[in-house]
């Protein structure tokens, strides 16, 4: 398989990742230092993409605590709660970010040791097994894709769920790196995804480098591109889904969604069992991030609009259940009815 650049990692002692708001012009690697630092990086959309947000997170918990002054176990929860309370507040929608803080709070809470010093080892453990655990669930993804988009020619999708959305490989672009590997190469229609060009900046350039043919094409083409028979399937990532198969992801995916089906053009999402929010019933529940009204009225500095007219900006939409036509998760292919087959996928019995 493609051996992509890790956009985030550990290495000689500290946090490096790419900033991918500086993609494609320049790649520059950024080392956050303070709990601060990270936050920023997670809001700012320095690292994005949910499964990458949620390495974030978990590495931001261990710069809040590493130099922790507590001096026992209880004190060092209160610094972690607190830390986590912080991170949280970056970004609302993406359900990694709050699964990954959690998940180091409970890792903490059960440990048997009330030394501080093996309670800082044990964040930063914990955070590198959810990135390690990332890369191998990336594979498994792939894995499962494949069979999904073995006799297509062409895909189409929108934003970046790619390598860089992740520890490595991606989810929605795993399946192609993986076909890719085997010596079948598809060809790949990315969306620009208006008002941030994720899939022109980031999806585009990291397609290039692996030697994928890529077409970006702006968002209000693709139905153009469908309609001229030169897609066979659609296939993107997810911020959350909910209990009923409702998939929130960038804005704009819910649009591809109704013109795929309108084209007879299958529809697949791909995402870790760590972006399913089973708490939640329905996609009416997901809470939807807006964002700063700037990145709509400006190109960059320079104003594309009459300054003082109103903006609408949300991050992300949600795509109906029955829009979808399969998951792609590192535990297998869920296929309708999703009220029962997610439940038995994600709990791993058989569909």
């Amino acid at each position: 398989m493609y051996e992509p650049i890790a956009p985030i990692s550990w290495r000689d002692g500290q946090v490096e990742m790419i900033d991918q708001t500086l993609l494609p012009g320049e790649l520059v690697i950024i080392r956050p230092r303070t709990v601060e630092e990270m936050w920023d990086a997670i809001k700012k959309l320095k690292v994005r993409g949910a499964p990458a947000i949620g390495i974030a997170a978990a590495l931001g918990l261990y710069l809040a605590v590493k130099d922790s002054g507590a001096r026992d176990k209880a004190g060092f929860e209160a610094e972690l709660q607190k830390a986590a309370a912080y991170l949280a507040s970056s970004r609302p929608t993406a359900v990694n970010l709050f699964w990954a803080l959690k998940r180091v709070q409970q890792a903490v809470a059960a440990a048997a040791t009330d030394d501080v010093a093996a309670l800082k080892e044990l964040v930063l453990k914990e955070a590198l097994a959810i990135r390690d655990e990332d890369e191998a669930m990336c594979r498994a993804i792939g894995e499962h894709g494949a069979s999904l988009l073995a006799d297509a020619e062409a895909v189409l999708t929108h934003c970046n769920a790619g390598t860089l959305a992740t520890a490595r490989y991606g989810t929605a672009l795993a399946p192609i790196y993986t076909l890719a590997a085997r010596g079948k190469v598809l060809k790949v229609f990315a969306d620009e995804t208006r008002p941030l060009l994720q899939g022109a900046r980031l999806t585009t350039w990291e397609l290039h480098q692996a030697g994928i043919p890529v077409t970006l094409i702006t968002d209000n083409m693709a139905a153009t591109v469908m309609a001229r028979g030169w897609i066979q399937a659609v296939i993107v990532g997810a911020d959350r889904i909910t209990a009923n198969g409702d998939v929130a992801n960038k804005i704009g995916t819910y649009g591809v969604a109704i013109l795929a089906r309108e084209h007879g053009i299958p529809f697949y999402v791909a995402a870790p069992a760590s972006t399913f929010d089973l708490s939640l019933s329905g996609g009416e529940q997901i809470p939807i991030e807006e964002r700063d009204p700037a990145e709509v009225s400006h190109f960059g500095l320079r104003p594309t609009a009459p300054e003082g007219i109103g903006i609408f900006n949300p991050a992300f939409d949600v795509t109906p259940y029955r829009y979808v036509t399969a998951i792609i998760t590192e535990k297998g292919v869920i296929r309708p009815p999703y009220k029962q087959n997610i439940a038995k996928v994600l709990a791993g019995e058989s569909r």
